[in-house]
Formats: C-alpha cells, sequence, structure tokens
C-alpha cells in the first residue's frame, strides 16, 4: 500500500458523544461489517468496537480497540477510544501512535468537560483534527454554537466547512462549502448528491466566503483568487485546508447524526483529504548510541525498522502486543531488538486486528499498525532493528489517586486474583498495585472508583477470582511548612568496629518537585564517598511520613557539615545518622497533611443548577465557575477527593438522574485542620493496636 494511501485516526469526545456510534457506521459505509449494532441495543449484541461484556452491559467504551477500513482505494487504520476520564491511559496511547483524529462534538451540551481534556491530549502529542458535530436530529441542536465553543473554550481556529440542511426532527443532509453541493441522506445513509436548497443559497455564500477567509492564510495563490473575486476551485480549497488543518492552525468543522446514518461518508472523504499520511507527520526517536540525541524516523520502508509497542492485552491465546511501525517494515521471521530489555526476539506471528477478531499478515509497512503474538515485553517498549539503538520518547502516564485494599475468598481466589493483577498492571500503566508492608492487604490503586470498580469486575468474570473489596483510601501526602536545622550523632559500639557517623545541616520546603538533596560540605568533614549515603538515608525516610505515614513531599534537604570516624564510619552508619536527623528536624519543620483535590465538572439540566450547587459545597468543595446554555448548566469545582466518594449515587438522586460528573486530579493542598487531625489520630491508634499485637 503506497504510504500517502494511508491514514491512522482516533475517535477522541466526551462521555455519549456518539464515538463508539460514529465508528459502527464508518464500518458499515466501509463495508467491514454487514450490519449495524447499537452500543445499548436492545438485541443484546453491542457494536462491534465495545467487544468486552463489560463493555456492552454498561454502554461505555473501556478499552481502545483498533480496526482496519479501506475506503476509496486508502486503508485506515481507525482506533476508538473511551471518554472515561478513568480510562485515560487508553486515549493517550492511542493518540502517541495516531497521525489524525477526529474529535466528536454533540450539538446540543457542545463542548464539554472531557472534549476539553481530550483537546489537551490532542495538543500534547500535536495531532490535527477534524471536528464532527454529530446528533444533529436531537432537541436543542445548534452546531453553529458548537462551532463557537471550539474557539471561544479550546482556542482551535473552527471553520465551518458544511451546513445543516433542517436541525432537530427535521435534519436530511448537509450542504457541502467546498464543492456547494447538498448531501441528502434516507434512513439507511445512502447518499444523494444535489444542488443546494434555493433558500439556503445566499446563506451557503456567504459562509463560503467566511472559509475561503480563513484558508488564504495557508495559500497564496488562494489569497490572490480570493482578493480578485475569482472562484478559486475545489483542488486549491483543499490543497490549503490541508496544510492549515496538518499544521494546526486549522480545524474543519463537519456536521451529521450517526445513530441516524447522516454525515458518515462526506467526514470519511475528508479524512482522506484533510487529514495527515504517515509521511506528513515528523515523528523522532532518541538514539542511545549517540548521547540520545534526536533523530528524524522517515516514513521509509527501505530503512532499518522501528516500531512501538504502545499496548498490552492479555486473550484467550496469550500476550497479544499492539505495535506501530515508524520506520522501515517487519516481516513474519524477521529479527528484532528490545531496546528497554535489551533482548532480541524473532516475529513469529503478525496480525491485524478487528476490534476482538484478527488476520494474519505476512508483513507490515513503515505507518501500519498491527499486533504481534507470544512477545515478551512492556506497554511502550521500542522494537528496532538489531543494528540500530533507538528509542521513541513514551508517553505521558498520570499518578493514581485512589486506592483499595482486596481480599481473596480462598486460596483458589488468591492465586487467580495475582494472574489478574500480574495482568492488568503490565497493560495499565495507571492500574498500580502492592502489598502494603504494615496491614499486609493487597492494595490496588487507579484513576477513579469507576476504573477499580471495572478491574475488580473483570477479575471476578475473566479470571474467577472472588475478592472482597475495602474502604477507598485516598493517597494522601506530608509536608513540612518551615526550615528546621538538624545535627545528629549516629554512634554504636557493639564489640569489633562500631559504627559512627555525624551529620549536620538543615531541611526546608521546596516549591517544585519532591525532593531535592544539597551537598554543601567543605573541607572534606564527610569523605565524598559517604555523602551518597547520607542522600539515600534522607531517601529512606520519604517513602513514609510520622504524621499519617504517607510519603512525603516538597522537602529540600542540605547538609554543610558532619564527622567521621577513620575506623568506625561506613554506609551504613551515614545512612543511620541522616535518617536520624531527619527525624529530628521533621519534628520541628512544622510538617502538615496534603489532600489530593479534584477537579470536578457537573453538567445537567438548569432547573437542579442549586441542588448541584448544594452538593458540592455539603463536600467541602470550592466552585470556580458556572454558567447555562440553553437548558443545560454546568458547575466548575475543586473538591477534596476524600469526599467526592459514593457522589455517583448522590448526584444522580439529587437530579433525577439527568446529571452526570466528570473528576480528575488537579493538585495537592494542606487539609483542614480538623481533617488532618483525625487522620493522625487513626494512624496513632493504628500503631499502637499492631505493637500491642
Amino acid at each position: 500500500m503506497d504510504i500517502q494511501h494511508v491514514r491512522n485516526i482516533g475517535i477522541s469526545a466526551h462521555i455519549d458523544s456518539g464515538k463508539t456510534t460514529l465508528s459502527e457506521r464508518i464500518l458499515y459505509f466501509s463495508g467491514k461489517i454487514h450490519a449495524i449494532h447499537e452500543v445499548k441495543g436492545k438485541d443484546g449484541v453491542g457494536a462491534t468496537m465495545d467487544s468486552m461484556e463489560l463493555e456492552r452491559e454498561r454502554g461505555i467504551t473501556i478499552a481502545s480497540a483498533a480496526t482496519n477500513v479501506t475506503w476509496k482505494d486508502y486503508e485506515i487504520n481507525l482506533i476508538d477510544t473511551p471518554g472515561h476520564v478513568d480510562f485515560t491511559i487508553e486515549v493517550e496511547r492511542s493518540l502517541r501512535v495516531l497521525d489524525g483524529a477526529i474529535l466528536v462534538l454533540c450539538s446540543v451540551a457542545g463542548v464539554q468537560s472531557q472534549s476539553i481534556t481530550v483537546d489537551r491530549q490532542l495538543k500534547r502529542y500535536h495531532i490535527p483534527r477534524l471536528a464532527f458535530v454529530n446528533k444533529c436530529d436531537r432537541t436543542g441542536a445548534n452546531p453553529f454554537r458548537v462551532k463557537d465553543q471550539l474557539r471561544e473554550k479550546l482556542n482551535l481556529n473552527a471553520v465551518l466547512i458544511q451546513l445543516p440542511i433542517g436541525l432537530e426532527d427535521k435534519h436530511k443532509g448537509v450542504v457541502d462549502l467546498v464543492k456547494m453541493v447538498s448531501y441528502m441522506f434516507d434512513a439507511d445513509g445512502n447518499l444523494t448528491e444535489g444542488a443546494i436548497p434555493a433558500d439556503m443559497m445566499e446563506e451557503a455564500k456567504q459562509h463560503r466566503q467566511e472559509m475561503l477567509d480563513a484558508l488564504s492564510m495557508f495559500d497564496d495563490e488562494l489569497m490572490e483568487k480570493v482578493m480578485e473575486d475569482e472562484d478559486p476551485g475545489i483542488e486549491l480549497i483543499q490543497k490549503a485546508m490541508r496544510a492549515g488543518t496538518i499544521a494546526e492552525k486549522l480545524v474543519p468543522v463537519m456536521m451529521g447524526s450517526a445513530y441516524k446514518n447522516k454525515g458518515v461518508q462526506p467526514l470519511l472523504d475528508a479524512v482522506l483529504a484533510y487529514l495527515p499520511c504517515p509521511a506528513d507527520v515528523e515523528n523522532k526517536a532518541l538514539d542511545l548510541n549517540n548521547d540520545e540525541a534526536e533523530v528524524v524516523l522517515p516514513s521509509d520502508a527501505s530503512k532499518p525498522s522501528v516500531a512501538l509497542a504502545f499496548k498490552l492485552d492479555d486473550g484467550q491465546y496469550g500476550q497479544l502486543t499492539y505495535i506501530r511501525v515508524y520506520q522501515g517494515r517487519i516481516k513474519k521471521g524477521d529479527e528484532l531488538y528490545n531496546v528497554r530489555a535489551k533482548k532480541k526476539f524473532k516475529v513469529g506471528r503478525l496480525v491485524r486486528m478487528h476490534a476482538s477478531s484478527m488476520e494474519d499478515i505476512t508483513e507490515v509497512s513503515a505507518g501500519g499498525i498491527a499486533a504481534l503474538f507470544g512477545i515478551e515485553c512492556a506497554s511502550g517498549d521500542t522494537f528496532c532493528n538489531p543494528s540500530l539503538n533507538y528509542s521513541m520518547t513514551s508517553m505521558y502516564v498520570p499518578n493514581p489517586v485512589i486506592s483499595l485494599s482486596i481480599t481473596p475468598k480462598d486460596k483458589k481466589a488468591s492465586d487467580n486474583m495475582a494472574k489478574a493483577l500480574n495482568r492488568f498492571t503490565k497493560e495499565d500503566p495507571t492500574f498500580r498495585t502492592y502489598v502494603d508492608p504494615e496491614s499486609n492487604q493487597t492494595i490496588i490503586q487507579g484513576m477513579g472508583e469507576l476504573h477499580l470498580e471495572v478491574y475488580v469486575e473483570r477479575m471476578k468474570r475473566e479470571y474467577k477470582a472472588e475478592v472482597e473489596t475495602g474502604m477507598p483510601q485516598v493517597a494522601y501526602r506530608e509536608a513540612i511548612t518551615k526550615k528546621a536545622d538538624f545535627n545528629y550523632i549516629h554512634k554504636k559500639q557493639s564489640g569489633g568496629a562500631g559504627q559512627y557517623g555525624r551529620v549536620a545541616g538543615f531541611m526546608e520546603p521546596l516549591e517544585e518537585g519532591d525532593y531535592e538533596f544539597v551537598n554543601q560540605i567543605k573541607g572534606g568533614v564527610i569523605p565524598s564517598e559517604y555523602v551518597p549515603s547520607c542522600d539515600k538515608g534522607f531517601r529512606s525516610c520519604l517513602e513514609k511520613g510520622r504524621l499519617i505515614g504517607f510519603p512525603i513531599v516538597g522537602v529540600k534537604v542540605t547538609i554543610n557539615d558532619g564527622q567521621y570516624h577513620p575506623v568506625d564510619s561506613s554506609d551504613m552508619a551515614f545512612q543511620a545518622a541522616a535518617r536520624g536527623a531527619f527525624r529530628e528536624a521533621y519534628e520541628k519543620a512544622g510538617a502538615r497533611v496534603l489532600e489530593p483535590i479534584m477537579k470536578v465538572v457537573l453538567e445537567g439540566p438548569a432547573e437542579f443548577q442549586g441542588a448541584m450547587m448544594g452538593s458540592i459545597n455539603q463536600r467541602r468543595g470550592m466552585i470556580v465557575g458556572s454558567g447555562t446554555e440553553g437548558q443545560i448548566c454546568m458547575v466548575e469545582s475543586e473538591v477534596p477527593l476524600a469526599e467526592m466518594f459514593g457522589y455517583s449515587t448522590n448526584l444522580r438522586s439529587l437530579t433525577q438522574g439527568k446529571a452526570e460528573f466528570s473528576m480528575e486530579f488537579l493538585r495537592y493542598a494542606p487539609a483542614p485542620r480538623n481533617v488532618a487531625d483525625e487522620l493522625i489520630k487513626k494512624y496513632v491508634e493504628k500503631r499502637k493496636n499492631e505493637s500491642e499485637e
């Protein structure tokens, strides 16, 4: 396949904007599937891309799914991503390997909270996009308002390239402003091209002029023609639109209704015309043999191969590794080198995915997305030809904010739980697990209640591991508020060589970062080989604070004096001295408890605005902004995570199930005195009970 005829695209949007419905229609119209099934359909089949049983039950996308379709001799690799912020890593890893995206927006709700998060992710990976205003058949649909919101809220240069022919229940089709024709759709989505309705001609001319003015920034020839009032022609318009879109300086806005099969074919044409092929995007790797110098990877099949493993999936046939090839080509039987693990391996089975089914292929070229079987690797590994030692930059992984304790019911469940946790942590970098050394409980950490709930449910279904969950636990932190000096001598004599080390200096709050160590030792009062031992000793104290037993952040430790003994000083002695010094200073440094604050955005009918705001105030929340657009009210707030447990049930009962909320981590902030005192009291009691046992 000619690389100019390949498109790697993703579909991103807020929850319930119609991403999976749109991908189902794309599969149908491109001939990949022969019958359409709905996300929450009554036939019990569910959408093709939601292949997991849990996804079909809940009607949400949990894991991103990849497929491959052909449209007008072009090959499109398509990834459908989740909308819930809890599964944000699925979006991150998909965007890491895509060249373009379709940003789906609801024509009634417009730019919602999650649209803002998704847009931020698209900007982080420099991904050009088309906007598709979906659900134009719904009551209250207004694509023009959505275009204005794209400009105001997301700061995008949104330009209409279509106009709706009728809205709400009268929505019949769209006017194409590039070709100046109308597309009408029947109930089955069959497209009829015709003249623009006479009553819309003036409006179409006016919007076309606006479109040409915006495009004239990207092509001098087009600008000249526009200034001389000449028609620039379709080819020139498409060339300028493509240039602006790929440069991320323009977002073409299209519209339709995926559910009613309207507007999908013109959207696919626009993907071919305006979104980049792999060769249009500059991808870089780091050359590990040359001091991590940046190298540009040309999408050239004749060069040595470089690929990135962006997603792992443990299916019934073993581990499946999704790869995106950036340079060269990978064939069955080729030898590749895993840069992180420093191991070579042979490519056995090579497949192309279609949701949960697959087809075998013999090779995949630069720009292609495929999957390998039975390879031992981690998410984010780089595979390259053994002659190279390149590493691709990995994706952004947010830290987990919520944890749960899980206890297996019996020995069999314990074994199955271990298998499940091993698989899930490998697949999902935001899902972490560890055993708490004090309580000996298994703790799982994730991005939100839904995230952990889904994994616990998957353990029960896929691994038959019956587990009980404990109370959700918040990832608190401890920090210091003022400067404190230390001067500590560690002395131990017990026959033979003893231990001796003195460490002096001060600790102070650090504005940025978790920990910084400064060495100001002069005159060799502590020999240079023992300075790293001091650093190690201080670092070990950060893992568990003395107030509530959570990690300590924001500490800068400076050592400026000390003493050693030619015989009794050792690495261990100075580590112990540093630990003693840290404890001494921490008592005086005004330690306090920090709690995670979440950005919570509520959306619901305007009649419930008072109830929604009240529910935030009751939870120690702070309302940052609110507004109403039509019948929809939006409340932006900052709320401590500790107060958000069980909020979804509470919000549903307050708003008759009509409001929804999304939540993501914002920052750490000092916990109020009463909350901190309660946490300290519980920790003291817990330690007391443990010492008695």
